[in-house]
């Protein structure tokens, strides 16, 4: 019986260790949260986090695709 302690129905946290933000868009590019969503996620309650899990999947092709460094010169 103590191991129900620490079984949570919770969700759990998108993020993904790519945290990087988006210098326009203003989220991370990893999980497609916004700084206040991320800040926010462990005060944030069951109903609040599935809000947030549903908006995600729209907000990736909202970012626009970034080409730097080698790919980005071959372009040209």
């Amino acid at each position: 019986m103590k191991d129900d302690v620490w079984k949570r129905d919770e969700i759990a946290s998108p993020c993904v260790k790519l945290c990087v933000v988006h210098p326009e868009a203003r989220i991370c590019v990893g999980c497609f949260r916004t700084i206040d969503e991320i800040s926010q996620w462990s005060r944030l309650g069951h109903a609040e986090r599935a809000a947030v899990m549903a908006e995600l999947p729209g907000r990736a092709p909202t970012l626009a695709k970034r080409r730097g460094g080698r790919m980005a010169r071959l372009e040209r």
